[in-house]
């Protein structure tokens, strides 16, 4: 298990350095093959907090991260003050919780496949296990 992870982990790496230069990512969950199509739109209330006719459950990357930069700009089209101030503000009203955050791309793809309803962002060009489905392609 923890060589088929350090496999993966690496393959991962190799293909997001290509992925990065581009900023193609894709939005993918664990959803059991439904054929789910979201707008940026969705995608973007759905990394806010704002309801979604889905039963959905945003998961994002430390702020730091790259692939969660480039997320922020073209999804969200937030730079990630303004979206610490968002949340800072959701926190202080009690109105929402900002979506967990897993501390790396080979976190995020095993925390995915492992919860159903799961939702996050990868690199674009990851090879995804059978459990996820892409939703959302941003090239």
């Amino acid at each position: 298990m923890k060589a088929s992870i350090a496999l993966l982990a690496s393959i991962l790496i190799s293909i997001c350095s290509n992925c990065h230069a581009n900023g193609a990512l894709t939005v993918v969950a664990n959803i059991d093959k439904e054929l789910i199509n979201l707008s940026r739109h969705e995608v973007r209330n759905l990394f806010m907090g704002i309801a979604t006719r889905y039963k959905l459950s945003a998961i994002s990357l430390p702020p730091k991260n790259h692939t969660r930069i480039i997320f922020n700009t073209r999804i969200l089209g937030l730079t990630e003050s303004r979206i610490q101030s968002y949340w800072a503000q959701m926190r202080f009203t009690g109105r929402k919780e900002a979506p967990k955050e897993i501390a790396s791309e080979e976190l995020m793809l095993e925390y995915l496949r492992n919860n159903k309803g799961a939702v996050g962002y990868l690199p674009a060009g990851v090879s995804l296990p059978d459990e996820l489905t892409v939703i959302y392609k941003i090239f």
